[in-house]
Parts: structure tokens; sequence; C-alpha cells
């Protein structure tokens, strides 16, 4: 989801969507995702959580993560990304630690915590004092459930982080497993064991799920042509682009927009 894969060009972006999968990734922003409807399992680093319709988690910023959907019913969720500047006080705390479990309960969320979040989702872009407001509230009536450890050296320096960093930066370019390694100083079979051992997946998908997560998000929050979309996200052609998409999601891109406006429109407003 935009902007996963790059620093964030404002403050905070708050979207309705249904859940999908997403690679593992990161970014400078702190995530935040409340489940509306269906279940979701939220990885962080090599654990992976279930969550259900009512949980809330926290993705602390820089910390690789990713989604899968599981469930064959309706999944949806509310995703919420913000800046770290606009964090307050509590930008220290996710910028040294980490929650050890980052998943919160539906019995544990509060009405706050629901009403903050609902907010946000009506008054992005509008109102910056109260969106900041708003977000250390949530940020407030949250931390607290979260057992909160040390970063250390956890993931500043191991091969998996550098190879997230190194697509979170190239994804939309045109780049091979060859090159990636090279780039990395290692060699490529040690770059496809990576992929197929930890990703569990290969190193075309893998970049695939990218690029498509990130022109769903362009489908969903733009009104950029699909030709446009198709080259920001890195495809080579709106022919390899639609194959790719239609196999992923089982529609073309202009029918995944429609589908998400006729959907989540109200929620939006």
């Amino acid at each position: 989801m935009y902007p996963v894969y790059e620093a964030i060009n404002h403050n905070i972006s708050v979207v309705y969507r249904e859940a999908r999968h997403i690679p593992p990734h990161l970014h400078h922003a702190v995530e935040l995702v409340y489940i509306t409807k269906g279940s979701l399992e939220f990885g962080l680093g090599q654990e992976l959580w279930h969550m259900e319709e009512g949980d809330f988690a926290i993705a602390f910023p820089n910390m690789i993560h990713h989604y899968q959907v599981f469930s064959k019913d309706i999944n949806e969720a509310c995703f919420i990304l913000a800046a770290p500047s606009i964090c307050g006080s509590f930008a220290e705390k996710l910028q040294k630690y980490y929650p050890e479990s980052p998943v919160i309960p539906r019995e544990q969320v509060s009405e706050e915590i629901i009403y903050a979040i609902q907010f946000l989702a009506k008054t992005q872009q509008e109102d910056f004092i109260a969106e900041q407001a708003y977000l250390q509230i949530l940020l407030a009536k949250s931390l607290p459930y979260l057992e909160l450890a040390e970063r250390g050296t956890m993931e500043g320096s191991g091969f998996v982080y550098q190879s997230v960093c190194y697509i979170a930066e190239h994804f939309k370019e045109d780049f091979s497993l060859s090159q990636m390694a090279s780039d990395l100083g290692v060699s490529k079979y040690v770059l496809s064991r990576l992929f197929s051992n930890t990703f569990h997946t290969n190193f075309i998908k893998y970049i695939n799920e990218m690029r498509l997560d990130y022109a769903c998000t362009l489908l969903e929050d733009t009104n950029r042509t699909i030709t446009d979309i198709c080259m920001e996200a890195g495809f080579e052609s709106q022919r390899t682009f639609n194959r790719v998409f239609r196999k992923q999601f089982h529609m073309t891109p202009r029918e995944f927009r429609n589908h998400w406006k006729e959907r989540f429109h109200i929620k939006k407003n």
C-alpha cells in the first residue's frame, strides 16, 4: 500500500480496503492496522499473528513486516501510515523499541482507539492539528498494551534486512537477480535461496507482488490513468501488467478500481 516502499510524502495516510497478501517490506512510517471484517495474518520478523475482526496491531518504523490472507471470506481492514515526525513524544519510543507481540486483541481495544481511527479516516489531510492530536491519542491508548523490547542490533545489519531495503529502493526499476546480488556483494545463488527459504517465493514473483501492491494503492487513492500506474509501478508494458494483475486478483486493473470505489466510497466519506 502506498507509500509502503518509500518515505511517505504526506503526514498521514488512512485507507479502508480489502486485506491482501503483501510480501515482507519496511518503511519509515508507523503502520497501524484495524480489522473491520474477516481476518488477516500479520507477520513481524519471523513471527506470524492471526488477527480477527476488531483486533488492532502496530508495525513500528523500519521493521520488516508482511501480510497474508488465508480466509476465502470477505476480509477488510483500515490501514494507517503516519510519519514519526507527527507522533510527538511517542516518536523516540517507536524508533528505539519494538513490540514483542504487535497485536492488541479486540477485548482490549478501547472505544477511544476506534473513535480515533474513525476520525482520522474522515478528516485526513484536512486538519493537520486535529490529525496529529488524534494520532497521538491512538498511540497513547494502544502502546500500554504492548510489551516493548529494545531493538539493539536486531535488524540493522542482517542480510534479510539489507535485501528488503534494496528492493524497497529499487522495485520500480528494471533490475535482475544477478544485478541485485552483485550490488549486495553475494552470489545470485545465495540470493535465490533467500527468496526460496525465507520469503517462500522466487525473485520474479516477489518483485511483481511489490509492484502490484504499489499499483493497487495508486488505483485506490489516485485518479491516474492505468497506463501511468503501470509504468510508475515498474512494469515493462501494460500487457504484462494486465496479465500479472489478472493472475493475482482475477480481475482487470479497471475492474479492481471500480470494485474498490463501490465498496469503500462510503467509508472514505
